[in-house]
């Protein structure tokens, strides 16, 4: 793989720890900022809302933009971001640092694939979007659980100049390693982008998305305030949870990729949904016991993103029977369906602990994925009605978040 891969796989990185680090981070930055624990929880939101706006409608407007310059611009307003986010005053000045990060990660994703797809010959174009996509799993594994660390011991203020040090280095990679004449695809324009938002069935997955994935989410925004104020961890163990967190969700994307491959999309999604509900429910009687509230962790760490390569994979499937001219933009809309969870769900969150305290969130997140498995139901039943093989394989590549 050439050296410019390595360059985007550490962007992806260092974009992956600011985007998850923040949730090992909210009891400090609400003690620290004087505010409560729901107003940090928003951090979350913002910064996806950022990715969810970016993603398609900067990705329309800069379609034109010279690929490198891009990117290049793109890990520049990353850092600066990060800077901001360092030198942050008070709350709302970070807020307005996590909304521009946001935007950089929405537009990066929407072309690095195209970008580490150029680098490498065709057959390699599969492995050279998984490599550059390791880096937001290693971001979960390392860089989350080490950001957190070093967020608790020097101020949450010097995670951020971390991070930024990161997008610093990755700027400079990228501005040496990546070649000038990267090829450029046409760009997708918005009103392509709304034409596909008029097809039901693909709303319908975008449903499935943002309940599946959001649900979870409004339990883990609060992981960290849940670990200290009711299992008892201390804040310096909270980074530890993290990291056991990080490499299960590694086995678990490898779990719910393969597990899509042996029985389709639809049936993998079935089994994952009811899984992270059921975990979910029981965290709300675990989180009082230190052990078992660390052995639910491990457990929802292992399903809670084992969604997302069946709903990737069902989305460009959907995409060619319904929206054949706009499979990329379908996909790339789902990315933003996957943020608008992730936004729903820290804000959703936000709003029940502040009216019924940190463990409702759990149960809550629970029902909210049941009613992703009760979508995801209906799609395969309508697929049935319509004759489509649930196992059929798609033949685009795809690549989450």
């Amino acid at each position: 793989m050439p050296l410019a891969l390595w360059a985007l796989t550490l962007s992806a990185f260092a974009i992956g720890t600011t985007e998850f680090v923040i949730v090992g981070l909210i009891p400090t930055i609400a003690a620290s900022l004087n505010v409560s624990v729901p107003s940090a929880g928003l951090l979350v939101s913002l910064y996806a809302l950022g990715v969810a706006i970016g993603a398609p409608v900067l990705t329309a407007l800069t379609g034109r933009v010279p690929r490198k310059k891009l990117l290049l611009g793109l890990m520049a307003l990353f850092t600066f971001g990060n800077l901001v986010a360092w030198m942050a005053p008070g709350y709302e000045a970070l807020m307005a640092a996590r909304v521009l990060t946001g935007l950089a990660h929405g537009v990066f994703f929407s072309i690095g694939s195209t970008i580490a797809t150029s680098l490498v010959p065709k057959e390699k174009a599969a492995s050279a979007i998984a490599l550059m996509f390791t880096g937001l799993t290693v971001a979960l594994v390392t860089g989350v659980p080490l950001g957190t660390f070093i967020g608790q011991a020097f101020g949450w203020q010097s995670t951020f100049l971390a991070v930024s040090l990161l997008g610093a280095i990755a700027f400079v990679g990228s501005w040496i390693l990546v070649p000038n004449n990267l090829a450029q695809s046409t760009p997708a324009s918005l009103m392509a982008q709304f034409a596909v938002l008029k097809k039901p069935r693909l709303l319908l997955v975008y449903a499935m998305t943002a309940l599946g994935y959001g649900g979870s989410f409004i339990a883990f925004t609060y992981l960290a305030p849940i670990l200290q104020e009711v299992s008892g961890f201390s804040a310096g163990s909270v980074s530890l949870v993290m990291l056991v967190y990080g490499v299960s969700v590694a086995f678990g994307n490898i779990w719910g990729g393969k597990l899509a491959d042996k029985k389709g999309p639809i049936g993998a999604l079935q089994i994952v949904f009811a899984l992270l509900a059921l975990v979910l429910f029981a965290l709300t009687f675990t989180a009082s016991n230190t052990s078992f509230a660390l052995a639910t962790v491990l457990a929802w760490g292992a399903v809670a993103f084992g969604n997302v390569p069946g709903l990737q994979v069902y989305v460009v499937q959907r995409a060619e029977l319904d929206a054949p001219e706009a499979v990329n933009v379908a996909s790339g809309l789902n990315i933003a369906a996957f943020n608008i969870g992730i936004a729903g769900g820290a804000w959703g969150g936000g709003l029940i602990v502040a009216q019924f305290g940190l463990m409702a969130t759990p149960w809550v997140g629970a029902l909210v994925v049941l009613g992703a498995l009760g979508l995801t139901t209906l799609a395969g039943r309508l697929d049935r009605r319509d004759g489509i093989q649930p196992s059929a394989r798609s033949t685009h590549t795809v690549a989450a978040h």
